[in-house]
């Protein structure tokens, strides 16, 4: 049976659900809240700063914003009409500070039985201290009155320590937690060490950075190394293309900071990512900036090693490989990269340089499989790089100042495709030729990222229609489906759902 949340185990089909306040915690109070049927309702000042994930279900019509402050009146008022506008939930996540948090909110409790065993282990431990009339040959020290205060304080003990569990481990593994969860932790309570001591270990922190790869964008196809880095990083400093998928993996109480990447910014977003981690790597902190794709595949991951080496931190840069979308994108799409008898190698490349400026195009290879990154804004240019040599951005000048004609042109009747968003559940793909590639994007538009597949491999599995300019595929079939699904059943299913021609 899948673990059920501690926030409302409860069906709350229809139910209206409050949320106050604007940061991860209400975000996490939305999400559980959706997830059992019920409608929430964020309260929070029209200035408030939403967290990301709150800002898209805002956006998405999942949640409803109401831009006020909370008032107690909103609790008899915005409620069903079957209860007479009573609210049938109301979750406060503002700081401690704030006077709203002192209303009463969810607590998360403990069973009977945990409950008396941390109250035999203080009994054992004040046990020992009972005056004993008998016991003359004891030290003083040993033999010590147990009075209220001691009880008062053992109370206050066990209070401090279930509060940092909660604080400590994230809802979903409060949500599952197993007897040998519950065992562990009460020998950390038992040996009067921390329950942070008891769960990530008692060695001394030390700033490090991790650069880190997540993969095309399903959340599944994360590295295990990438993965536990999310759970444990003080910071995360992620790319504006990093999915949400990814970003919901990690703990809400953990600082997320978007590259605020857009064009005429991007340098400047890459300069405050890399000042937010050298912060946090001189304050200590274990700092994870998490990449798409792979970190060392135009993800900029050598360069950033490079600068905070010349910081002085090069004992501490740890860099974490990621599934690069050029080779699986192509995969998920049913094109294999290279394939006996039909493509023998596989070239990734660029379409935009640095500064903007094209790269130099690739010449034909009937056996080579190219794969384009960052090249469908300007994909009618890249087509024309690609099969003339008059190309502005493509000419080639030899010594004598001649037009280097040498290079060979690639045919316009080539196979190639466009996948988009590639494992992700809106992903697409477009299956054209270069003769009509631009024109596909032109009229089915551009749902970044994405890339393009140039070569014969396009068709090794699904041949194109004939007297079809394009054919469009949308959705992830999802990876058991897509690992079962047969060559036979890819070509004869082509015209079935989810993909139309034109």
């Amino acid at each position: 049976m899948a673990p059920t949340s501690l926030l409302t185990a409860i069906d709350s089909t229809s139910h209206v659900h409050l949320i106050v306040g604007s940061n991860p915690l209400a975000a996490a109070r939305c999400t559980k809240s959706i997830q059992v049927g019920a409608r929430p309702l964020l309260i929070a000042p029209e200035t408030a700063d939403l967290h990301y994930a709150l800002q898209k279900r805002v956006d998405g019509g999942e949640v409803e914003w109401l831009k006020k402050e909370f008032a107690d009146e909103d609790v008899l008022r915005l409620g069903r009409e079957e209860v007479d506008g009573v609210v049938d939930a109301v979750f406060v996540t503002l700081g401690p500070r704030d006077p709203l948090s002192k209303k009463p909110a969810l607590e998360i409790a403990m069973t009977w039985h945990d409950r008396r065993r941390i109250q035999e282990e203080d009994h054992l431990a004040n046990s020992s201290g009972v005056e004993d009339e008998e016991s003359i040959d004891q030290t003083a020290s040993f033999n010590k009155l147990v009075t209220e205060a001691d009880l008062d304080a053992a109370k206050n003990r066990r209070i401090r320590w279930l509060s940092q569990i909660c604080e400590y481990w994230p809802l979903r593994r409060l949500a599952a937690i197993t007897d040998e969860d519950v065992e562990s932790v009460l020998k950390s309570y038992g040996s009067n060490t921390s329950v942070l001591d008891s769960t990530k270990g008692s060695a001394e922190k030390r700033g490090r950075i991790i650069l880190a790869g997540s993969g095309p964008g399903h959340p599944d196809l994360l590295t295990r190394a990438t993965h536990k880095a999310l759970l444990s990083a003080d910071v995360i400093l992620a790319d504006k293309l990093v999915p949400s998928g990814v970003l919901d993996l990690i703990p809400r109480r953990t600082p997320v900071h978007i590259a605020r990447k857009f064009p005429g910014n991007a340098e400047q977003a890459q300069t405050e990512l890399l000042e937010l981690g050298l912060a946090g790597l001189k304050a200590g902190k274990t700092v994870l900036r998490l990449k798409q794709g792979d970190p060392y595949i135009y993800g900029r991951g050598g360069e950033e090693y490079e600068f905070f080496r010349k910081e002085g931190f090069e004992g501490v840069i740890e860099v974490l490989p990621g599934i690069t979308s050029a080779l699986s994108a192509p995969m998920f799409a049913g094109i294999p990269a290279t394939q006996r008898g039909v493509s023998d190698q596989v070239l990734i490349c660029t379409g935009t340089g640095r500064k903007g400026k094209p790269s130099v195009p690739p010449e034909f290879v009937g056996t080579r499989t190219v794969v384009f990154l960052m090249a469908l804004h300007r994909i009618g240019a890249l087509v024309k790089d690609l099969t003339t040599w008059e190309s502005e951005d493509a000419i080639v000048v030899t010594a004598d100042g001649a037009v280097d004609r040498t290079r060979r042109l690639w045919p316009k009747t080539t196979p190639c495709a466009v996948v988009e968003r590639a494992s992700c559940p809106d992903q697409r793909v477009i299956r054209t030729t270069l003769e009509f590639v631009a024109l596909a994007i032109e009229s089915e538009g551009s749902r970044p990222p994405g890339l393009l597949v140039l070569g014969n491999a396009c068709e090794a599995l699904m041949k194109g229609d004939i007297g079809r300019k394009w054919v469009v595929e949308e959705g992830f079939k999802g990876f058991e489906e897509f690992g079962a699904m047969g060559v036979e059943e890819l070509v004869l299913g082509e015209n079935k759902d989810g993909r139309k021609v034109l």
